[in-house]
């Protein structure tokens, strides 16, 4: 293994024999046998650094890699490119800033002129260099490897050492565990013994996780200082920072550390004067950090180190190992998830994700409950329900009019009797009950995970944590300076414009002084992006909306004629079969369709989101992360609701009459509900898209599409490698490098929040929708923990208290979701028809002629031409009168068709229902937030206790340093009176020296 000599902190005598011997074999040509050479000197030189966790003295641990790429040197280019690559890093280690540009001080006539790829690989190598001095100033301990199995990849191995990590730890307040235990608030009497019953019940259900145990005991945390190191439970330094934590402080430096080599020309003259601005301009910005340098491909990568491997029989035991056996297998699905080893591993962000989707599957399960109950409710009352006995009833003989024109026939609504019966599963007195519990349920959810969130702030100890302290590490993004530094540039060259012909002023000291200081300032801090630079992004972001949702309504759009046109051509089938299945095989087929359209859509407006906001040039993550959550939602809340709402609202609603059809583009008629009304067929469309969605999107595509990456990129790696390096045994940074990057938690949420307004939206619909989502949820924790652990970089650990936007995102989906469903329930279930038959119109207190009072009269003579059945004796007899569902006055009627009486009071009943629902809701959602504290009344004890303990703490050392220092006074003044009484001056001063004399 080749390594640099800059990184290097071997002993002499080893660095010796491991880079200046393979140094000169290296010159000569043979670099395959390096090797060799290293395999005989050891018998597995890799085992020392446990294969890449450590550095190759097998001490220092591999904190941060960076990687990059490099192309194998060869032939006398080789050494000039060496010799200058050597002097660069040299000079930098050094601290020397003001270096010549690459190229202006190598010989010419040594090889001739280089391409332009040459000149840029040569750039990239020389910001390479600068960056890393820079972080070798900055305390970071490096160390270089290029001779690894990825052919032309190299790695830059980084630790930080233990005043590094003090002095970062102390600029970035991290709390750490003081010396000071104390113990914990135990409940009493009744409540201790039900706490001790119910750890007994879960015992078996919990993971096999140390942290995860109950604790008595907690230590006292405190932002770390070196002033009072004394204080910290500094026993054992190796752990006591952590490896999330080490990797945390390596990326601050990462981000701070500053690159200021600008891109050189190949040119003379006014290209160079053009770099040499650009360059002077970069180094006034100071803030191209990693970020930049990853966006700019100077580094392919950087990422911490796994733990190490998480299965195997030799495996040494990790924290990876664990949460692999005790969180991301599938054996365990029935376990409690072990959150703090999860924060250990990955952060508070990740962490409090996984607690929330825990916390949500939870409360899933007494949903899954009361819905199955609702549904078993309609399973047993459906023989009873006198409305769906009347359309099965084929004694009444009520013939319909035509679903269509022409190829459509008359029809008897008894072969609407399946439909009829499977609609009261989902329409009964049970499902209004079920809506306002779903509603209270949210409420009760969110309340609960405040709860919940609080409990974790404080056994993480973030409960002082405050997002200003984030604020501190709010580093600009490299698109935001790149746009300022743009700025900055045309400003400067229109002012040079400007005063180009302008006579020179004379020199002021004070002026040069004050532009001396203003150098040092960020540019950043100068120069910022005002909303009329944004202009055109925002306008573009408008309009790129508004378009994606009009396709999104075109689709739509699209799919309706699909089902009418289908209806139609099914319609004129010879078989009976057929076409007394014309409505489901239409609404199966339709909604397929819909769900491939939507799964396909979810993917292009996420890239659309993603570069919509990138436009935006936000100037940090949070800002960009915060619109791109919001854009991203806002599209494929509208692609995977817009077909819902059509059946929901829409479809039936703007229909017209026989006679009086309203048409789509004057050849397509609109589509009519069944007699049964649409609540069926919303059903079925929100089943269909909800498990589709969850099966396809979710869970496919987050097992297939990772492998199949993983699979892309380590096949292409393996053809890339030479053949003999295939007996290595790869290192840790190697193998994390094939994984895939971490993403971010936004696809996460965003599939879970999606699920959400499944669950609440439409639910008084389909009440086994929180069943299907808690049966998705199970799987998807597993899913995701497996995909967190084997198939993802680990991600730097991020701190935070809450979930951010995504909480204001679900109460927001919560409200809405009581608005829907009294919607749902008033207008497009039979709900408020019933019962403004039951007490207005029924003769004897019951539903018999329920359905008859629903049915408006036709007379067929009123069809208009060209749009009446084209086999009027379809049905064996002839036709006069046929119904079709409206309330209109019958054609006897003095205002034949006209809207009858019964509509405006089924209209004013449905209106009021909205409105008493919608406040009674409210108002119990809001008592539940009102009654339920957000802060458990424990815990706020137990924070109170802390600060105390704290005060106390500060106070017996304060106490302690007094009497130290009254200590030493005393000694001092005990020191110094043996002296006073031998003092020649104080005995001629003294009184009895005075009387003595006399």
């Amino acid at each position: 293994m080749r390594v640099n000599e800059k990184y290097s902190t071997l002993p002499a005598e080893d660095r010796s024999v491991h880079i200046i011997n393979i140094c000169a074999i290296e010159d000569i040509g043979y670099l395959p046998s390096e090797g060799t050479l290293l395999n005989s000197l050891s018998v597995d030189p890799d085992a020392k650094c446990k294969y890449g966790l450590y550095f190759r003295d097998g001490k220092r641990k591999v904190d941060y890699v960076l990687v990059y790429h490099h192309k194998r040197p060869s032939g006398s280019r080789t050494l000039a490119r060496r010799s200058q690559s050597q002097d660069s890093r040299l000079s930098a280690r050094s601290g020397r800033q003001d270096q010549p540009l690459p190229g202006l001080g190598s010989p010419e006539g040594a090889d001739g002129p280089e391409s332009p790829q040459d000149f840029h690989e040569d750039d990239k190598r020389f910001r390479r260099a600068e960056y890393e001095g820079n972080l070798l100033e900055a305390g970071l301990e490096l160390e270089c490897d290029e001779d690894t199995k990825i052919h032309g990849v190299g790695f830059v191995k980084i630790h930080a050492p233990w005043n590094v990590l003090c002095r970062e730890a102390e600029f970035l307040k991290l709390k750490m565990p003081t010396k000071k235990l104390y113990r914990m608030n135990e409940a009493r009497g009744l409540l201790k013994k039900i706490n001790s019953v119910v750890q007994k019940i879960t015992a078996p259900i919990q993971p096999r996780v140390a942290e995860h145990r109950p604790q008595s005991v907690k230590r006292l945390f405190y932002a770390f200082s070196r002033e009072k190191q004394h204080l910290f439970d500094l026993s054992d330094k190796d752990s006591f920072f952590d490896s999330k934590t080490r990797s945390t402080i390596v990326y601050e430096i990462l981000k701070r550390t500053t690159c200021t080599k600008a891109k050189y020309s190949m040119g003379q003259g006014e290209g160079r004067k053009k770099d040499s601005a650009l360059l002077s301009k970069r180094r006034k910005c100071g803030k191209y950090g990693i970020t930049s340098l990853l966006a700019n491909g100077v580094y392919l990568a950087a990422y911490p180190l796994h733990d190490g491997d998480y299965r195997g029989e030799n495996v040494e035991f990790n924290d990876r190992k664990l949460l692999y056996e005790e969180w991301a297998s599938y054996r365990v699905f029935y376990k409690y998830q072990p959150i703090d080893l999860v924060r250990k591993y990955f952060g508070e962000k990740i962490g409090l994700y996984f607690a929330w989707l825990g916390v949500y599957t939870q409360m899933l399960i007494p949903a899954s409950v009361v819905g199955v109950i609702v549904f078993l409710y309609g399973c047993a009352t459906v023989d009873d329900n006198i409305p769906s006995k009347e359309m099965c009833d084929q004694s009444q003989n009520i013939t319909m009019c035509p679903l269509c024109d022409k190829t459509c026939s008359y029809w008897k609504m008894s072969s609407a009797c399946a439909t009829a019966r499977a609609s009261h599963l989902f329409d009964n007195p049970a499902t209004v009950f079920f809506s306002i519990f779903m509603a209270l349920w949210a409420a009760t959810f969110m309340e609960h995970w405040k709860r919940k969130q609080m409990r974790l702030n404080y056994r993480w100890d973030l409960t002082s944590f405050e997002e200003e302290e984030e604020a501190v590490k709010g580093h600009p993004r490299a698109e935001y300076e790149a746009r300022v530094l743009q700025k900055s540039l045309r400003k400067e060259s229109k002012d040079k414009k400007k005063h180009r012909n302008a006579p020179e002023e004379s020199t002021n000291k004070w002026k040069q002084r004050v532009k001396t200081a203003m150098a040092g300032v960020k540019l950043t801090d100068k120069v910022k992006l005002t909303w009329k630079d944004r202009f055109p992004a925002y306008l573009i972001n408008l309009v790129s909306i508004i378009f994606m949702i009009a396709v999104t309504f075109a689709i739509v759009l699209g799919v309706i004629i699909y089902r009418i046109s289908t209806a139609a051509a099914l319609a004129m089938n010879s078989s009976p079969s057929v076409r007394s299945n014309i409505r489901v095989t239409v609404t199966a087929t339709a909604v397929i369709i819909n769900l491939v359209v939507i799964i396909l859509l979810d993917e292009v407006y996420g890239c659309i989101a993603r570069w919509l906001t990138k436009i935006e040039v936000p100037k940090t993550e949070k800002n960009f992360e915060e619109r791109l959550i919001f854009k991203a939602f806002l599209l494929k809340f509208v692609n995977s609701y817009t077909p819902i709402f059509y059946v929901a609202f829409f479809k039936g609603r703007f229909v017209g009459r026989p006679g009086d059809y309203v048409y789509i583009f004057q050849s397509f008629r609109m589509e009519e509900c069944a007699p049964g009304g649409c609540l069926m067929e919303l059903c079925i469309q929100l089943s269909i898209i909800m498990l589709g969605k969850q099966l396809i999107q979710n869970n496919l595509f987050e097992i297939g599409i990772p492998k199949m990456k993983k699979l892309i990129r380590s096949l292409r790696l393996r053809q890339q490698s030479p053949s003999d390096e295939h007996a290595k045994r790869e290192q840790r940074y190697e193998v994390d490098f094939t994984l895939e990057p971490f993403a971010g938690l936004t696809p996460e949420y965003m599939e879970m929040i999606i699920q959400f307004g499944f669950v609440t939206l439409f639910v008084a619909s389909f009440p086994l929708a929180p069943l299907f989502a808690l049966l998705n949820n199970i799987i998807e924790i597993r899913l995701d923990a497996k995909k967190f652990i084997t198939e993802l970089r680990r991600p730097v650990a991020v701190r935070a208290k809450d979930i951010g936007i995504w909480y204001n995102i679900l109460r927001g989906v919560g409200k809405l979701a009581v608005i829907i469903n009294a919607f749902v329930i008033s207008f497009t279930s039979d709900f408020i028809p019933r019962l403004v038959y039951l007490y207005m119109y029924s003769k004897n207190g019951t539903m018999h002629g329920f359905v008859n009072h629903t049915l408006s009269s036709f007379n067929v003579s009123d069809f208009q031409e060209g749009t009446a059945p084209n086999d009027p004796l379809d049905l064996g007899y002839e036709v006069h009168i046929c119904r079709y569902k409206d309330y209109r006055e019958p054609p006897w009627s003095e205002h034949k068709y006209d809207i009858s009486k019964d509509f405006w009071a089924v209209l004013a009943a449905r209106l009021a229902f909205v409105i008493v629902f919608q406040n009674l809701v409210m108002f119990m959602s809001d008592f539940v937030d009102w009654v339920i504290p957000d802060i458990p009344k424990d815990i706020s004890q137990q924070v109170h206790k802390e600060k105390v303990l704290m005060v106390e703490l500060f106070m017996r050392e304060e106490q302690g340093k007094q009497q130290l220092l009254d200590t030493w006074m005393e000694r001092d003044s005990a020191k110094d009176e043996p002296l006073n009484n031998h003092s020649p001056r104080a005995g001629l001063a003294s009184p009895e020296h005075h009387t003595g004399a006399v």
